[in-house]
């Protein structure tokens, strides 16, 4: 049997495939960013998947696309969680940028982005091969015009006092924004750069506001520069995007691209349906 997974850090989907090319399940459970989370909590998360551990013993190999997972260590990490569970299994980990790719790319070159809980931007040549001009250093330094990105705009607007007096009010309502609550999934629990993207929900909802248009319009044209530009050829290739964030708000991004005299690709919110395509018809 075959497990295809493919990992935000905020949610995982898992598929399981059987030797006659068969789906046999497809379950989700919450994410495996090895850069967040504790080996500890990683094994507990996977283990947790019964749907998946029922057929351990008959799972041969195992393609795992996950967020965290671009640097050595990290990829070390979660390799070493994922081999002392699935002890039979050959087991592949590759960043989670290769699973969009694979998901949008019809196999052909094009610039491949994710918009979701985090940020990330590389090129694809149509086959196996990426190129990231701009190393991945997560929420705290990057993630561009991501839901973390978002989030923490807007905690840091409201607790300044800079949102306008109605948005204000709906945001206060909408969330437990009680200053050691916040510190706490800030600082002490496993997932904060999650816990800020759960608050762009409200950006989306309030999308038209002049206040939450500017600041989204801000994200995708610093996103653009920051990550896009740094290609060759990028004026004539297309421009493609995985994630929630880039999903729900592709007008608006689109018209970030327009702008900048883009070339606008597919846009998806989760890869996992052409990425399990993708194996099936290697």
């Amino acid at each position: 049997m075959i497990l295809i997974v493919d990992s935000g850090s905020t949610k995982t989907d898992w598929v399981l495939i059987d030797t006659n090319k068969n789906i046999v399940n497809k379950t989700t459970t919450k994410g495996l960013n090895p850069s967040v989370f504790s080996e500890s909590d990683l094994y507990k998360t996977i283990t947790s998947n019964v749907e998946v551990m029922t057929f351990v013993q008959n799972i041969k190999q195992i393609y795992f696309y996950g967020a965290g997972c671009g640097t050595e260590t990290s990829n070390k990490i979660l390799s070493t969680v994922l081999e002392e569970i699935f002890e039979l299994a050959t087991i592949v980990v590759k960043e989670d940028i290769y699973a969009a790719a694979y998901a949008v790319s019809d196999r052909k070159p094009g610039i491949v982005c994710i918009l979701g809980t985090g940020s990330n931007c590389s090129y694809f040549n149509g086959k196996d091969e990426l190129v990231s001009k701009i190393p991945s250093l997560g929420y705290i330094l990057m993630d561009d015009a991501s839901g973390n990105y978002f989030g923490k705009i807007l905690l840091q607007d409201y607790f300044y006092k800079k949102m306008p007096k109605k948005l204000h009010e709906k945001f206060q309502n909408a969330y437990n924004l009680y200053p050691d609550d916040v510190k706490l999934n800030l600082y002490k629990k496993g997932s904060p750069n999650s816990y800020l993207a759960s608050f762009a929900s409200f950006l989306i909802k309030h999308k038209n506001e002049t206040y939450c248009s500017e600041i989204i319009k801000k994200g995708f044209s610093n996103f653009i520069e920051n990550q896009i530009t740094q290609y060759d050829r990028v004026y004539d290739l297309p421009i493609h995007f995985v994630g929630s964030i880039a999903y729900l708000l592709q007008d608006e991004l689109k018209s970030a691209l327009k702008s900048f005299r883009l070339n606008t690709g597919y846009f998806i919110q989760k890869p996992i349906d052409g990425l399990v395509a993708y194996h099936l018809n290697r």
